[in-house]
């Protein structure tokens, strides 16, 4: 069964540069688990592993190519 999803409340996310929206370690920590999709503000710890990423060698933009 998937999780229901938590109502937002203030400072919860923000929009990028890009238009995107970011979720904020203040809304990863209310839902109470890490959903292992590489979040930008993860304070559980966990990064994608890939070739873009100068850290983990993940890509975390969203961008292909």
């Amino acid at each position: 069964m998937k999780p229901k999803p938590l109502p937002l409340e203030p400072g919860d996310y923000y929009f990028n540069e890009q238009g995107l929206m970011v979720f904020t370690e203040q809304y990863h920590r209310r839902r109470g688990y890490c959903c292992r999709s590489g979040c930008l503000h993860c304070p559980y710890g966990y990064r994608k592993k890939g070739p873009n990423n100068p850290e983990t060698g993940s890509d975390t933009t969203g961008k292909t190519g």
